[in-house]
């Protein structure tokens, strides 16, 4: 299907609401953490292909800072589920020349948590294909909080004076400092909000709302977004 791509119009930065993993266990009777497991294999499937046709960057919304409030147990197996995938796919990634970054607030993880990402991310950092974000205890109002600290203490520093704050440097002190913007949102399960995911970063985005759930969600889908995403004629807030 990748023939039917416009390769002149592809977008460089993909970013993906992995939704509805617990509601597709639930349709099959299973345990949420198979849900999770089931999504898990998808992401896999679909940065791999995303690299093959192109895409530059991708990033993932897999665990938000509101995801705290759910059952410890759930918790705690989504937890070891993304400190496993991100041991185990790290080789994967780094053999396929997939660069791997883990977006958001870490110091509230376990150390062995923040042990495995900083491993990850030692491992993959040389890689030049597809750069494949992990927004993992990510919240996008707390992330624009922390930029504006940064850029406080800079200004408190003289290293820069409040006249020459603008958008840029804003930019420039986010987690996804020196990259694009998405230039396509997509999120899984039907549902029609963001989610304090990427709220600075999405603002000129193209949005496609996909009803299958996360492990449901399959190369050709990804294509057909694609391929709505480049009906659209992107205005950038002008008329």
């Amino acid at each position: 299907m990748k023939s039917m791509l416009e390769r002149e119009n592809m977008p460089s930065h993909i970013a993906i609401i992995m939704d509805g993993n617990r509601r597709w266990a639930k349709s099959h009777g299973l345990d949420p953490k198979q849900g999770h497991k089931e999504g898990a294999k998808t992401l896999e499937k679909i940065v791999r292909y995303a690299k093959t046709i192109g895409i530059k960057y991708i990033t993932v919304y897999a665990f938000s800072t509101e995801n705290w409030k759910r059952t410890a147990d759930e918790v705690g197996a989504l937890m070891l589920l993304l400190q496993n995938y991100l041991e185990e796919y790290s080789k994967r990634a780094d053999t396929e020349n997939i660069k791997i970054n883990v977006l958001g607030d870490i110091t509230r993880l376990s150390e062995s948590m923040q042990k495995s990402i900083n491993k990850c991310m030692e491992r993959t950092k040389e890689n030049t294909g597809i750069i494949f974000n992990i927004a993992l205890n990510y919240g996008g109002r707390a992330e624009i909080v922390n930029a504006v600290k940064k850029i406080a203490k800079q200004v408190k520093e003289g290293k820069i004076q409040c006249e020459e704050i603008d958008e840029n440097t804003i930019s420039e002190n986010l987690y996804t400092k020196g990259q694009p913007d998405p230039d396509l949102l997509i999120r899984t399960s039907g549902e029609l909000r963001t989610s304090n995911f990427l709220p600075w970063q999405i603002v000129y985005s193209e949005f496609v709302f996909v009803e299958k759930h996360w492990p449901d969600f399959s190369e050709e889908d990804l294509i057909r977004a694609i391929e709505e995403y480049q009906k659209r004629n992107r205005k950038f807030g002008g008329k």
